[in-house]
């Protein structure tokens, strides 16, 4: 079956967390490519001790902006400078955003940031410079386990719309009582793990130091608060 030349894209992601190993691949590729500054966060993953020695385990989650249908970024940007297009990807445009930083109060996946020099927000949009010259995104590219699950929806054929047709029972959304229409789909999700995510501020990058592994915790005590106008 062909996708149909009348419908546009339709991007989405899938990410298959049995095949993670939190090589952190994804999160620096975002880094290079979007030129993300330091302490700050477009991918973020997070990991997870549980146990106690010697039966102990971890965990990896990958968060991204999961592109959502009821986007309350969108809703709370003061200068319309948030928009979602027909193709899925939630965009910000920085010829009119002001960094007020409402965006990122709103967001319930800690996936938006003020950038502290341009002053602008910024989160990811699926690579959009990467998909008009036909490329993936730079995390789907460099994942080097196939985490990263990423296409078309209106192609059948594509690696997304496979995927999920395979695993269609096994996938969730993130944060489901956020009801925001979070477009981004996990296989083997740890519950447990969404209480790292922060609400309301970008990622917390003590998060990476490793005694903050085995903490069900979003943001710490010292961590610095954004700075406001």
């Amino acid at each position: 079956m062909l996708p149909d030349p009348k419908l546009r894209p339709h991007y989405a992601m899938a990410i298959d967390l049995n095949r993670c190993t939190g090589c952190h691949a994804c999160s620096v590729a975002c880094k290079v490519e979007n030129d993300v500054p330091l302490g700050n966060f477009r991918t973020k993953v997070y990991y997870h001790d549980r146990g106690t020695f010697p039966r102990v385990s971890r965990h990896f989650l990958p968060v991204v902006c999961q592109q959502c249908e009821d986007a309350p970024c969108l809703k709370a940007c003061p200068t319309s400078s948030i928009t979602r297009g027909e193709d899925g990807i939630v965009r910000i445009n920085v010829n009119t955003c002001r960094g007020n930083g409402d965006c990122e109060d709103a967001c319930p996946y800690g996936a938006i940031y003020v950038d502290p020099v341009r002053n602008i927000a910024d989160k990811c949009d699926f690579c959009s410079h990467r998909l008009a010259a036909g490329m993936e995104p730079a995390c789907v590219e460099t994942c080097p386990g196939g985490t990263l699950i990423f296409g078309d929806l209106n192609d059948p054929k594509s690696p997304v719309s496979q995927f999920t047709s395979k695993f269609k029972m096994e996938l969730t959304v993130l944060k489901p009582e956020e009801k925001t229409g979070a477009q981004v789909l996990y296989r083997g999700l740890n519950r447990d793990m969404e209480k790292k995510i922060p609400k309301g501020r970008n990622h917390d990058p003590r998060s990476y130091e490793i005694d903050t592994w085995a903490k069900l915790e979003a943001t710490f005590d010292d961590a610095p608060a954004r700075k406001e106008d």
